[in-house]
């Protein structure tokens, strides 16, 4: 079964209602901030219940447990020891994505974590054990894989429509988009890393995603930190809450530019920010032996570019219109609670390929710091756990 097939329509087919496919299963979120409440009405729209919820903030607590009628807790030692709870989402900032990871896989829970897998890759690395050595299952919220435009292209590349894959410009550029200066979102170590890590990530994993992951054999990278130590930053769409220039927790990168060779000669350019003197840009375009293609990362649209020769040489390029009801996360929690019900290891979404590619922003980091190009860090796990994770 190709993976367009598989992403879209299992449930239908097996069930012939989407709705059906998270009954009887018991959610808790950790992290109630925006992303928690979207994945637990996402879940719940597809049958599970909502059961429990974490979070250090009262205040969303208190919201959660009015919209949900969930039982809540300060932090998540409480939920994962909840007998109610068969799954654990979790949206914190990625420095705990750890801790709160490997307690609820521990305690015999499925887990999905909000992307990137970690703050570093040593603890990525730690969750991936975790997840190998735990029966339940672990998956990495990479929803973009999931949009309407990526399964379109999908499904005409395994046609072949596009012939051999060659290169994938990748970009996520916000001209002026600094999320909470002095938040979490700014704190290395909370986050680990700036525009990378919270936007380019989504670039970069759908990047690799498309070319299914090929071997890596070097990276070139720079990152920059141009706007968080400006003493006055012009914010006119009023993105970032209370900017006060050096008195703000701001030691990560506002953008990146990066360069990945693989192996068998596919090239991967990637260009992130928060903040830069440009158009704005979430472009995505990938060029391919037969075809090219291009869309907005999440967008539900996909040009397919292509050339002719029938009555004079000519290009011939189409526009496919894709169902709106396809949303990446709606999908993509899907695919984590299907994976819940049938006990099976997921196909997509899954922690290997996350800690691919954490390790490709690891070495993104380490060539910046440098000036040269890295190779990625062989993973650090034992044998029999690569082949419980693929």
């Amino acid at each position: 079964m190709d993976r367009f097939f598989f992403h879209l329509y299992p449930t239908c087919l097996e069930t012939g209602d989407f709705t059906m496919i998270g009954a009887g299963i018991g959610v808790g979120v950790v992290g109630l901030g925006g992303m928690g409440h979207l994945h637990a009405r996402h879940v719940t729209e597809l049958g599970a219940n909502v059961v429990a919820g974490a979070d250090l903030v009262e205040a969303q607590r208190e919201r959660f447990e009015t919209e949900f009628d969930a039982q809540t807790y300060e932090t998540h030692d409480g939920l994962v020891d909840n007998d109610t709870v068969d799954a654990v989402i979790v949206t914190t900032p990625n420095r705990f994505h750890e801790p709160i990871a490997i307690d609820a896989l521990e305690a015999g829970c499925d887990v999905l974590v909000e992307k990137p897998l970690a703050h570093t890759l040593e603890s990525a690395r730690r969750i991936a054990r975790a997840a190998a050595d735990a029966d339940g299952i672990c998956m990495v919220g990479f929803h973009n894989r999931h949009a309407a435009s990526m399964a379109m292209f999908d499904d005409h590349h395994t046609r072949g429509r596009f012939g051999d894959l060659t290169h994938i410009e990748a970009n996520y550029v916000r001209r002026r988009g600094v999320p909470g200066p002095g938040s979490w979102f700014t704190n290395p170590e909370l986050a680990g890393g700036g525009a990378l890590l919270d936007i380019g990530v989504h670039a970069l994993d759908l990047a690799l995603y498309t070319l299914d992951f090929p071997q890596i054999t070097e990276v070139s990278g720079v990152t920059r930190t141009t706007f968080g130590s400006a003493e006055e930053y012009a914010d006119p769409d009023g993105f970032g809450d209370a900017w006060d220039g050096k008195s703000e927790t701001y030691d990560v990168d506002d953008s990146v530019s990066a360069f990945i060779r693989c192996e068998n000669g596919e090239t991967i350019s990637l260009e992130a920010a928060w903040a830069t003197n440009r158009e704005e840009s979430m472009d995505f375009r990938i060029r391919g032996t037969e075809a090219g293609a291009q869309f907005d990362i999440g967008d539900t649209a996909l040009d397919i570019l292509e050339t002719g020769t029938a009555g004079c040489d000519h290009y011939a390029d189409s526009t496919l219109t894709g169902d709106a009801s396809v949303t990446g996360y709606t999908e993509q929690d899907e695919q984590f609670l299907r994976a819940v019900a049938t006990e099976a290891e997921p196909e997509t979404n899954t922690i290997e390929e996350a800690l691919t590619v954490q390790r490709v922003i690891d070495a993104i980091y380490r060539s910046s710091e440098t000036g040269r190009a890295a190779q990625l860090e062989a993973p650090e796990l034992e044998a029999e756990q690569c082949a419980k994770l693929q």
